[in-house]
């Protein structure tokens, strides 16, 4: 059987700097933001001419931080607890026998200066990720009307997320350069990025947007942020 040999055709930079609370599904979080760099020879504004009359895009990527893991006949996907097994081919899980992921995420613009650079919202792809192929979407052809989602139509309601009193200080300095942090936070956490057998309310979580280490706990039902601190000098900005 031959072998088809790919190439990168761009990378990523993206707000999630780490796996843990990138959201399982892309669109979860419409603020989170992406850029999508061409490599050479694709960085030309002739590969995506036409390109910017289309609203989403469709991103066809690699698992480069699991790939060497390997795949596995079967997972425990979170929206079963984390502790029921089906085949890997039911699931969009990282541990494929090719790593490939898919993703759609809106095109909020394009850049052809000095190269090509794609600004993506509700991405779900972590920073430094290979990307494959770009593909536009097609509502009349990829949004099917009344498919069926299995088992992925189980699962909990959205977290309330809250802010401790002591982060309002440094969260309104850094919402001077991020804007959009407070909603970015918020809907991230809304999804619940914990794995789905932790349930313990004394246990404190750590996740890295940016160049930030937001910390937060679950507390009856609820998502309260701790901490917001650089993670280059672990001091509050």
């Amino acid at each position: 059987m031959s072998n088809w040999p790919m190439q990168p055709i761009g990378m990523i930079e993206s707000c999630f700097k780490e796996k843990f609370a990138i959201p399982r599904q892309p669109g979860l979080c419409p603020s989170a933001e992406a850029t999508l760099h061409l490599l050479p020879p694709f960085d030309q504004a002739d590969t995506v001419r036409g390109l910017e009359a289309f609203s989403h895009v469709w991103l066809l990527f690699a698992f480069h931080e699991t790939a060497a893991q390997g795949w596995r006949p079967t997972v425990r996907p979170p929206k079963l607890g984390g502790n029921q097994r089906v085949g890997v081919f039911a699931t969009r899980s990282t541990f494929r026998p090719n790593p490939i992921g898919m993703s759609v995420a809106r095109l909020a613009g394009i850049e052809t200066d000095q190269g090509v650079r794609l600004r993506l919202a509700g991405a779900d792809l972590l920073d430094g990720t290979p990307v494959l192929d770009i593909k536009p979407y097609l509502a009349y052809a990829d949004a099917i009307a009344h498919a069926s989602n299995g088992y992925a139509d189980a699962g909990n309601a959205p977290l309330a997320v809250s802010f401790a009193a002591e982060v309002e200080p440094a969260l309104a300095r850094l919402t001077q350069r991020l804007p959009h942090l407070r909603q970015l936070i918020s809907e991230v956490l809304a999804q619940d990025p914990r794995p789905g057998y932790a349930d313990d309310p004394d246990r404190e979580y750590g996740m890295a947007l940016y160049d930030l280490n937001i910390r937060w706990r679950c507390q009856a039902g609820m998502a309260v942020v701790c901490s917001i601190r650089h993670t280059n000098d672990n001091l509050p900005q």
